[in-house]
């Protein structure tokens, strides 16, 4: 029946209940038809209202569920779950790593052809392989992987940091160095050492100079290259910024292990009556004549070990172990202060921003040194790596100083 037949129909029923000739004041019929509309319009109100009121909580559950995940948040919300209907979990911000990686670490590590980062990132390093020495390049610009020396030489590889495949830089040198701050490589080439700057994944303003046959760069002293001569002969600085060839070397310098903030080279000199091998601070400026020489437990002539960023401390090898030498305290031949620290220095030493020195020793364990406990008297000690195979030596990747 239509509201129309409604209407005529309740009319008839009315009129006819009515017992009057004459007209009402008042339409009962359209009064009771006013009221119907009346309480129409209300339900009709009612319900647009209850219908925002759904709309704004299904808005707030899609807020919910589209929100960002992780633990303490607030839950999900799923208003009136249709049949069938199961939500699927969000998408986490990182992958996880692909198989077992190495403990995490302050620094970078690299084990075999993988990178993994102090950030918990982990990748492949396509055609990198036999790894010596990482760093890292200023301003996130990536990585530069040097390999061990091979029968073709040495590599330098530069790692994007974008995740793209590594790039090289080097291929075929004799020997291989990059200076701390990541922003120079020099390297021998034939009869000629070479020094380039490093911007954007390309060798930049490149500086060559014919150079004494098997002299090798061993290290930077801010735009200055440290050359290690052949045969005992010493280290010499080359000035490449003047044009000039490498100046004479100083026979009495046995090694160098890197840099104070103020310029000044951190070394191994022969000094002493009778002779033998002590750590000094050099002056690049004077063909590296020794400022001041400490000599105290003697140190091994390898050459390995790294100074801090800060330049307090110096790690290196004895005979027997790694000794922390604190550079402040040279004072001459006698009163130098040293401080057992561990297994020997194995490959790289790299340095955090905390002031703790990393290395490997030679069973391949991760050592991490830090001065105010050995100076407490704790003895460092080698912590296994997981994910590292029985031929793996882990890498540590040296972080860049300002």
């Amino acid at each position: 029946m239509t509201e129309d037949e409604l209407e005529r129909a309740l009319r008839q029923t009315l009129a006819g209940r009515v017992a009057t000739s004459r007209p009402l004041p008042a339409d009962p019929a359209g009064a009771a038809l006013r009221r119907a509309r009346r309480t129409a319009r209300r339900r009709t109100l009612t319900g647009l209202a209850l219908a925002g009121v759904a709309t704004v909580l299904v808005t707030t559950g899609m807020a919910q569920l589209g929100g960002p995940s992780g633990h303490g948040g607030t839950p999900t919300v799923v208003l009136g779950d249709p049949d069938g209907f199961s939500p699927s979990p969000l998408p986490t911000a990182t992958s996880p790593a692909p198989g077992p990686g190495p403990v995490r670490a302050e620094l970078d590590l690299i084990v075999g052809s993988w990178l993994d980062t102090s950030g918990g990132e982990r990748r492949e390093l396509t055609g990198v392989s036999g790894v010596e020495r990482a760093q890292r390049v200023p301003d996130y610009g990536g990585w530069l992987v040097t390999s061990e020396a091979t029968a073709a030489g040495r590599t330098l590889w530069w790692v994007p940091p974008n995740g793209s495949d590594p790039h090289v830089l080097l291929a075929g040198a004799d020997a291989v160095v990059v200076s701390p701050d990541g922003r120079q490589v020099a390297w021998r080439d034939g009869a000629h050492l070479v020094a380039a700057g490093v911007v954007g994944g390309q060798l930049v303003a490149s500086t060559r100079t014919t150079a004494a046959e098997g002299a090798t760069p061993v290290g930077f002293a801010g735009d200055a290259v440290l050359v290690r001569q052949p045969d005992r002969g010493g280290v010499g600085v080359w000035r490449r910024s003047a044009g000039t060839t490498p100046g004479a070397a100083r026979p009495d310098v046995l090694a160098v292990y890197g840099t104070l903030p103020d310029g000044r080279v951190v070394g191994l000199v022969s000094a002493g009556t009778p002779r033998r091998p002590c750590v000094a601070l050099l002056d690049p400026a004077r063909d590296l004549a020794p400022v001041r020489t400490g000599c105290g437990p003697a140190v091994a002539t390898d050459g390995l070990g790294g100074v801090s960023a800060d330049g307090r401390w110096l790690l290196a090898n004895t005979r027997t172990g790694a000794v922390l030498v604190d550079l402040a305290g040279l004072r001459g031949t006698t009163a130098t202060t040293t401080r057992p620290a561990g297994p020997a220095v194995a490959g790289a030493v790299a340095w955090t921003r905390s002031g703790a020195a990393l290395h490997v020793d030679a069973t391949g364990g991760l050592v991490r040194v830090r001065p105010d406990r050995v100076l407490a008297g704790e003895r460092p000690t080698a912590s296994p790596l997981d994910g590292v195979g029985p031929n793996e030596r882990p890498v540590v990747v040296a972080d860049t100083r300002s």
